[in-house]
């Protein structure tokens, strides 16, 4: 096979790689119940006039499925935290005892479990297109190697291995999502 095709194959695979991460990220933030620090993956502090994310300006563990407790490093950023929580609208209020903020997570309803699975859906969905225009700039980037000399066969044999990688990955997609609605739905 053209060297500059085995060479487009690589890179597709890296970026579809990164796409099936970040559809897995995306999925942690989605909370399921359960109470865990990714939930607060989203959230950025003022530390000092520089937007932080919260986990590098305070400690953020989970004593038990309910609870996420936020030991701040400083104790002036407790209530920028506190602010930072609630703005966030991720629907936490947090409790603030002078030295430490709780978290408590409530079970969710049905109607919200729903509502997870139709966001962890979206996000999915999102992954799938990523990969998709993966797979287009692969084969566009492989047609013009038709310019540089590569045969017809090679540029075929080129689209059918993107092919496979992009089918490989969507699976690994929809895995997550399988997952990630039974984690949601599991009462």
């Amino acid at each position: 096979m053209n060297e500059f095709i085995s060479l487009q194959l690589d890179e597709c695979k890296e970026s579809m790689t990164k796409a099936v991460a970040h559809t897995e990220t995306e999925l942690t933030k989605i909370r399921a119940g359960k109470a865990s620090p990714g939930m607060l993956d989203g959230i950025y502090v003022d530390y000092y006039g520089t937007s932080t994310p919260l986990a590098q300006v305070a400690n953020v563990n989970t004593p038990d499925a309910r609870t996420i407790v936020i030991q701040p490093w400083e104790k002036p950023m407790l209530s920028v935290i506190e602010k930072a929580i609630m703005d966030s609208n991720i629907g936490l209020n947090p409790q603030n005892d002078g030295s430490i903020i709780r978290l408590a997570v409530p079970p969710l309803t049905e109607e919200r479990r729903r509502d997870l699975v139709k966001k962890a859906k979206e996000e999915t969905e999102k992954g799938r297109v990523s990969i998709r225009n993966i797979r287009k700039d692969a084969n566009e980037a492989i047609k013009k190697l038709k310019n540089d000399g590569a045969s017809e066969d090679e540029i075929k044999t080129g689209e059918a291995e993107v092919q496979k990688l992009t089918d490989a990955y969507i699976a690994k997609v929809d895995q997550l999502a399988e997952l990630k609605e039974k984690d949601i739905m599991t009462v």
